[in-house]
């Protein structure tokens, strides 16, 4: 892939608004500026595994990201999806050394680095900052504690039509214009809670009743409003 140009300072960043960086004050940004990272991942290329020693605060710059874990028997699971402007590894770096989870590109993906030194820099030298990132994670604990109550009591084409949503939300492009997901059957099934195949034989079943249009990999949402109504029968 040929990478973008990525701005040198955050303050120039097009998502800083919407990031946790955007509490940062421009002696910070220059801070940030003087020690942060950027790399480029293709499709399915691993940013950082689960286990592995947390470098510092990751920061999407361009693309999508899934954070998956990974059960004792080897089955993934995917605990969220990341988009331009969100920020990962912030909970492993809090708690230690190692990363709890993996991160990986569900497409060409653009990451900057905030190295660990940086990060708590930030953290004890700007309030709003600390302030900030206890509420992203409070609000990311509340969406985790739904998802596993939904695990436990919601119907899988119920989840499957959440999961839908989760990932027309996260491709979802600024202009109004037509997009596709582009997904694979073992992702959807991971950020589904079930297998390739209910996942795949439920999407067909979406198909068939309007709800969606596939072609081989990519999905087309078509009737959002009737999806949102499939996923919230239980709520």
């Amino acid at each position: 892939m040929v990478a973008p140009s990525v701005p040198l300072t955050c303050q120039a960043c097009p998502h800083v608004e919407r990031s946790l960086l955007g509490n940062c004050q421009h002696a910070e940004m220059a801070l940030i500026a003087g020690g942060k990272l950027h790399q480029s991942y293709g499709k399915g290329q691993v940013i950082f595994q689960q286990g592995s020693r947390a470098a510092g605060l990751y920061c999407v710059y361009q693309g999508k990201v899934k954070i998956s874990k990974l059960s004792a028997d080897g089955k993934e699971q995917i605990i969220r999806l990341a988009r331009e402007g969100d920020v990962l590894c912030y909970r492993s770096l809090m708690m230690g050394q190692f990363c709890t989870t993996a991160a990986t590109a569900l497409t060409d993906c653009v990451v900057c680095l905030i190295p660990r030194p940086d990060f708590f820099s930030l953290l004890e030298q700007n309030p709003q900052f600390s302030h900030s990132l206890l509420r992203l994670m409070a609000r990311n604990l509340g969406e985790a504690e739904e998802r596993l109550l939904h695990t436990a009591y919601k119907p899988v084409r119920e989840r499957l039509a959440e999961a839908l949503l989760l990932l027309h939300q996260a491709f979802q492009p600024a202009t109004n214009e037509p997009f596709s997901i582009p997904v694979s059957r073992e992702d959807l099934a991971a950020l589904t809670g079930t297998t390739k195949e209910t996942a795949s034989r439920l999407l067909s079943e979406f198909r068939n009743e309007g709800l969606v249009l596939t072609q081989g990999s990519r999905i087309t949402v078509l009737e959002h409003e009737r999806l949102s109504h499939l996923a919230s029968l239980y709520d």
